[in-house]
């Protein structure tokens, strides 16, 4: 299973605008908040894996 690595780059209600930063992409993907962990902020790192995100230490 692939694994991604994401920095939140703001936050818009119930959506969260998420970047890529295991490789070089400018592109912004919008994800539900409910399918993110409930504490994130502005420059959270999450993984993405097996089909869920969590922080990065």
């Amino acid at each position: 299973m692939n694994r991604f690595e994401y920095v939140v780059v703001s936050i818009d209600g119930d959506y969260a605008n998420l970047k890529r930063t295991d490789i070089e992409s400018d592109e912004l993907k919008l994800v539900a908040r409910a399918l993110l962990p409930p504490v994130i902020v502005e420059g959270t790192k999450l993984c993405y894996e097996w089909m869920s995100y969590s922080i990065l230490e």
